[in-house]
Protein backbone atom coordinates (compact mmCIF):
# COMPACT_ATOMS: atom_id res chain seq x y z
CA UNK A 1 0.00 0.00 0.00
CA UNK A 2 3.07 2.20 -0.10
CA UNK A 3 3.24 5.23 2.14
CA UNK A 4 -0.45 6.09 1.89
CA UNK A 5 -2.49 5.31 5.01
CA UNK A 6 -5.29 2.79 4.67
CA UNK A 7 -8.52 4.66 3.97
CA UNK A 8 -11.77 4.09 5.86
CA UNK A 9 -13.89 1.07 4.99
CA UNK A 10 -17.61 0.81 5.75
CA UNK A 11 -19.03 -2.69 5.85
CA UNK A 12 -22.77 -3.06 5.47
CA UNK A 13 -23.88 -6.05 7.53
CA UNK A 14 -22.40 -7.69 10.60
CA UNK A 15 -22.98 -11.40 9.93
CA UNK A 16 -20.18 -13.96 9.92
CA UNK A 17 -18.80 -13.28 6.44
CA UNK A 18 -18.96 -9.51 6.83
CA UNK A 19 -17.45 -9.73 10.33
CA UNK A 20 -14.59 -11.90 9.09
CA UNK A 21 -13.83 -9.23 6.47
CA UNK A 22 -14.08 -6.44 9.05
CA UNK A 23 -11.71 -8.29 11.38
CA UNK A 24 -9.09 -8.90 8.67
CA UNK A 25 -9.21 -5.33 7.39
CA UNK A 26 -8.95 -4.01 10.95
CA UNK A 27 -5.90 -6.18 11.61
CA UNK A 28 -4.41 -4.97 8.30
CA UNK A 29 -4.57 -1.38 9.55
CA UNK A 30 -7.75 -0.06 7.97
CA UNK A 31 -10.24 2.12 9.78
CA UNK A 32 -13.31 -0.10 9.64
CA UNK A 33 -16.91 0.36 10.73
CA UNK A 34 -19.85 -2.03 10.52
CA UNK A 35 -23.34 -0.74 9.64
CA UNK A 36 -26.19 -2.95 10.84
CA UNK A 37 -29.95 -3.00 11.16
CA UNK A 38 -31.73 -2.38 14.45
CA UNK A 39 -32.60 -6.09 14.84
CA UNK A 40 -29.78 -8.08 13.16
CA UNK A 41 -30.62 -11.40 11.49
CA UNK A 42 -27.20 -12.96 12.18
CA UNK A 43 -27.44 -16.43 13.72
CA UNK A 44 -23.79 -17.41 14.27
CA UNK A 45 -23.60 -14.64 16.78
CA UNK A 46 -20.36 -15.70 18.51
CA UNK A 47 -18.49 -14.77 15.33
CA UNK A 48 -20.63 -11.78 14.36
CA UNK A 49 -19.92 -8.14 15.15
CA UNK A 50 -23.68 -7.63 14.78
CA UNK A 51 -23.92 -8.99 18.32
CA UNK A 52 -22.78 -5.58 19.56
CA UNK A 53 -26.22 -4.23 18.62
CA UNK A 54 -27.75 -6.51 21.27
CA UNK A 55 -25.13 -6.41 24.03
CA UNK A 56 -23.10 -3.27 23.33
CA UNK A 57 -19.91 -5.22 22.63
CA UNK A 58 -18.83 -8.21 20.57
CA UNK A 59 -15.56 -10.09 20.12
CA UNK A 60 -14.67 -12.04 16.98
CA UNK A 61 -11.47 -13.98 17.57
CA UNK A 62 -9.97 -11.31 19.84
CA UNK A 63 -11.07 -8.43 17.58
CA UNK A 64 -13.50 -6.27 19.54
CA UNK A 65 -16.55 -4.47 18.23
CA UNK A 66 -18.43 -1.80 20.14
CA UNK A 67 -21.82 -0.24 19.51
CA UNK A 68 -21.63 3.48 18.80
CA UNK A 69 -24.08 5.97 17.29
CA UNK A 70 -23.62 6.50 13.58
CA UNK A 71 -22.54 10.06 14.38
CA UNK A 72 -19.79 8.65 16.61
CA UNK A 73 -17.97 6.47 14.08
CA UNK A 74 -15.26 9.03 13.31
CA UNK A 75 -14.61 9.63 17.02
CA UNK A 76 -14.37 5.85 17.52
CA UNK A 77 -11.72 5.65 14.80
CA UNK A 78 -9.73 8.36 16.57
CA UNK A 79 -9.95 6.37 19.82
CA UNK A 80 -8.89 3.16 18.08
CA UNK A 81 -8.60 -0.37 19.42
CA UNK A 82 -12.00 -1.65 18.26
CA UNK A 83 -14.37 -1.83 15.31
CA UNK A 84 -17.29 0.58 15.72
CA UNK A 85 -20.70 -0.96 15.01
CA UNK A 86 -23.56 1.41 14.25
CA UNK A 87 -27.25 1.00 13.52
CA UNK A 88 -27.54 2.47 10.04
CA UNK A 89 -29.46 0.07 7.79
CA UNK A 90 -29.89 2.64 5.02
CA UNK A 91 -26.21 3.60 4.91
CA UNK A 92 -26.89 7.26 5.66
CA UNK A 93 -23.42 7.68 7.14
CA UNK A 94 -21.76 6.88 3.80
CA UNK A 95 -22.25 10.44 2.61
CA UNK A 96 -20.83 11.93 5.81
CA UNK A 97 -17.82 9.63 6.23
CA UNK A 98 -16.90 9.37 2.51
CA UNK A 99 -15.09 6.03 2.89
CA UNK A 100 -12.48 4.87 0.45
CA UNK A 101 -14.20 1.48 0.28
CA UNK A 102 -17.67 0.07 0.86
CA UNK A 103 -18.22 -3.66 1.33
CA UNK A 104 -21.80 -4.93 1.08
CA UNK A 105 -21.90 -8.09 3.19
CA UNK A 106 -25.62 -8.12 3.96
CA UNK A 107 -26.08 -11.35 1.98
CA UNK A 108 -29.51 -10.27 0.76
CA UNK A 109 -29.09 -12.45 -2.37
CA UNK A 110 -31.13 -10.00 -4.44
CA UNK A 111 -30.56 -6.75 -6.29
CA UNK A 112 -29.12 -4.37 -3.65
CA UNK A 113 -29.15 -0.59 -3.31
CA UNK A 114 -25.34 -0.54 -3.43
CA UNK A 115 -23.80 1.53 -6.26
CA UNK A 116 -20.34 1.95 -7.72
CA UNK A 117 -20.44 5.69 -7.05
CA UNK A 118 -20.63 5.21 -3.26
CA UNK A 119 -16.84 4.90 -2.93
CA UNK A 120 -13.65 4.54 -4.92
CA UNK A 121 -13.78 0.81 -4.13
CA UNK A 122 -17.11 -1.00 -3.82
CA UNK A 123 -17.15 -4.74 -3.14
CA UNK A 124 -20.16 -7.06 -2.93
CA UNK A 125 -20.29 -10.49 -1.31
CA UNK A 126 -22.06 -13.22 -3.24
CA UNK A 127 -25.25 -13.27 -5.35
CA UNK A 128 -27.04 -10.03 -6.20
CA UNK A 129 -23.93 -8.18 -7.30
CA UNK A 130 -22.45 -7.75 -10.77
CA UNK A 131 -18.88 -6.53 -11.04
CA UNK A 132 -18.73 -3.56 -13.39
CA UNK A 133 -22.41 -2.74 -12.83
CA UNK A 134 -23.35 -2.16 -9.17
CA UNK A 135 -19.92 -2.92 -7.64
CA UNK A 136 -16.31 -2.83 -8.76
CA UNK A 137 -15.65 -6.38 -7.57
CA UNK A 138 -17.62 -9.38 -6.32
CA UNK A 139 -16.23 -11.96 -3.90
CA UNK A 140 -17.55 -15.48 -4.47
CA UNK A 141 -19.32 -16.93 -1.42
CA UNK A 142 -20.42 -20.28 -2.85
CA UNK A 143 -18.40 -23.20 -1.50
CA UNK A 144 -16.24 -24.95 -4.07
CA UNK A 145 -13.11 -24.26 -6.06
CA UNK A 146 -14.01 -20.59 -6.53
CA UNK A 147 -14.82 -19.73 -2.90
CA UNK A 148 -13.21 -16.38 -2.05
CA UNK A 149 -12.30 -15.63 -5.68
CA UNK A 150 -12.44 -11.97 -6.67
CA UNK A 151 -14.60 -11.39 -9.75
CA UNK A 152 -13.84 -8.21 -11.70
CA UNK A 153 -16.44 -8.66 -14.44
CA UNK A 154 -19.85 -10.28 -14.11
CA UNK A 155 -21.84 -11.84 -11.25
CA UNK A 156 -21.19 -14.34 -8.51
CA UNK A 157 -22.55 -17.87 -8.89
CA UNK A 158 -26.35 -18.03 -8.47
CA UNK A 159 -27.76 -18.75 -5.04
CA UNK A 160 -28.67 -22.44 -4.76
CA UNK A 161 -30.58 -21.98 -1.46
CA UNK A 162 -29.12 -25.34 -0.40
CA UNK A 163 -26.83 -25.29 2.68
CA UNK A 164 -23.47 -27.00 2.46
CA UNK A 165 -23.67 -30.60 3.76
CA UNK A 166 -22.04 -31.25 7.14
CA UNK A 167 -21.56 -34.91 8.10
CA UNK A 168 -24.20 -35.77 5.52
CA UNK A 169 -26.76 -33.18 6.66
CA UNK A 170 -27.65 -30.17 4.50
CA UNK A 171 -31.06 -28.46 4.71
CA UNK A 172 -32.02 -30.75 7.59
CA UNK A 173 -29.56 -29.03 9.95
CA UNK A 174 -31.06 -25.57 9.44
CA UNK A 175 -33.75 -24.12 11.73
CA UNK A 176 -36.31 -22.02 9.88
CA UNK A 177 -39.12 -19.90 11.23
CA UNK A 178 -42.41 -21.87 11.14
CA UNK A 179 -44.36 -18.59 11.18
CA UNK A 180 -43.88 -14.84 11.23
CA UNK A 181 -43.52 -13.11 14.57
CA UNK A 182 -41.04 -12.32 17.35
CA UNK A 183 -38.32 -14.87 18.04
CA UNK A 184 -37.36 -15.91 21.58
CA UNK A 185 -34.61 -18.38 22.34
CA UNK A 186 -34.88 -21.25 24.82
CA UNK A 187 -31.34 -22.56 24.40
CA UNK A 188 -27.94 -20.95 23.98
CA UNK A 189 -25.38 -21.19 21.23
CA UNK A 190 -22.97 -23.99 22.18
CA UNK A 191 -25.65 -26.16 23.80
CA UNK A 192 -25.97 -29.80 22.79
CA UNK A 193 -29.53 -30.43 21.64
CA UNK A 194 -31.63 -33.47 20.76
CA UNK A 195 -33.67 -33.89 17.58
CA UNK A 196 -37.10 -32.41 18.20
CA UNK A 197 -36.01 -30.40 21.24
CA UNK A 198 -37.49 -26.86 21.31
CA UNK A 199 -34.63 -24.34 21.09
CA UNK A 200 -36.81 -21.27 20.65
CA UNK A 201 -40.28 -20.03 19.88
CA UNK A 202 -42.05 -17.51 17.69
CA UNK A 203 -45.19 -16.05 19.24
CA UNK A 204 -45.66 -19.26 21.23
CA UNK A 205 -44.97 -21.66 18.32
CA UNK A 206 -41.95 -23.87 19.13
CA UNK A 207 -38.86 -23.88 16.93
CA UNK A 208 -37.37 -27.36 17.33
CA UNK A 209 -33.95 -28.76 16.51
CA UNK A 210 -34.23 -30.80 13.30
CA UNK A 211 -31.32 -33.08 14.24
CA UNK A 212 -29.13 -33.80 17.25
CA UNK A 213 -25.88 -31.89 17.62
CA UNK A 214 -24.36 -28.63 18.79
CA UNK A 215 -26.40 -25.45 18.45
CA UNK A 216 -23.96 -23.43 16.37
CA UNK A 217 -26.24 -20.50 15.58
CA UNK A 218 -29.41 -18.95 16.95
CA UNK A 219 -31.20 -15.70 16.20
CA UNK A 220 -31.14 -13.01 18.89
CA UNK A 221 -34.05 -12.57 21.27
CA UNK A 222 -36.79 -10.14 20.28
CA UNK A 223 -36.01 -10.10 16.55
CA UNK A 224 -39.06 -9.88 14.23
CA UNK A 225 -38.85 -12.63 11.64
CA UNK A 226 -40.78 -13.79 8.58
CA UNK A 227 -41.89 -17.37 8.04
CA UNK A 228 -39.25 -19.53 6.37
CA UNK A 229 -36.26 -17.37 7.32
CA UNK A 230 -33.25 -19.06 8.91
CA UNK A 231 -33.22 -18.66 12.70
CA UNK A 232 -30.41 -21.07 13.62
CA UNK A 233 -28.42 -24.15 12.74
CA UNK A 234 -27.33 -27.38 14.39
CA UNK A 235 -23.94 -28.96 13.70
CA UNK A 236 -24.10 -32.78 13.86
CA UNK A 237 -20.40 -32.98 14.77
CA UNK A 238 -21.24 -31.81 18.28
CA UNK A 239 -18.37 -30.84 20.59
CA UNK A 240 -15.87 -31.11 17.72
CA UNK A 241 -17.08 -27.66 16.68
CA UNK A 242 -16.21 -24.38 18.39
CA UNK A 243 -18.95 -21.84 17.60
CA UNK A 244 -16.63 -18.96 18.55
CA UNK A 245 -14.18 -19.74 15.71
CA UNK A 246 -14.69 -18.37 12.19
CA UNK A 247 -15.44 -20.91 9.49
CA UNK A 248 -13.06 -21.66 6.64
CA UNK A 249 -15.65 -20.11 4.32
CA UNK A 250 -15.62 -16.83 6.26
CA UNK A 251 -11.80 -16.70 6.18
CA UNK A 252 -11.71 -17.31 2.42
CA UNK A 253 -14.26 -14.57 1.76
CA UNK A 254 -12.42 -12.14 4.06
CA UNK A 255 -9.19 -12.79 2.17
CA UNK A 256 -11.02 -12.08 -1.09
CA UNK A 257 -12.29 -8.75 0.25
CA UNK A 258 -8.79 -7.69 1.30
CA UNK A 259 -7.41 -8.75 -2.09
CA UNK A 260 -10.06 -6.78 -3.97
CA UNK A 261 -9.45 -3.59 -1.97
CA UNK A 262 -5.66 -3.77 -2.20
CA UNK A 263 -5.53 -4.59 -5.91
CA UNK A 264 -7.90 -1.81 -6.92
CA UNK A 265 -6.27 0.64 -4.53
CA UNK A 266 -2.83 -0.07 -6.03
CA UNK A 267 -4.16 0.35 -9.56
CA UNK A 268 -3.72 -3.30 -10.51
CA UNK A 269 -7.44 -3.55 -11.14
CA UNK A 270 -9.46 -0.53 -12.20
CA UNK A 271 -8.39 2.93 -11.11
CA UNK A 272 -7.05 3.72 -7.64
CA UNK A 273 -8.12 6.80 -5.73
CA UNK A 274 -6.16 9.84 -6.99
Amino acid sequence: MGSRPAGPVLIRGGGELASAAARLLFLAGFEVAVLEREAPLAVRRRVCLAEAVFSGTAVVEETAGRLVPASGIRAAWETGGFVPVAVDPDGVSLAELQPEAVVDGRMAKRAPDTRVDQAAIVVGLGPGFVAGVNVHAVVETQRGASLGRVIWSGPAEPDTSVPTPVAGYAESRVLRAPRSGIFRGRCRIGDLVRAGEPVGEINGTPVSAPIAGLLRGLLGDGVPIDAGIKVGDVDPRGRQVDPSVLSDKARAVAAGVLEAILLRRMGLRGSPRP
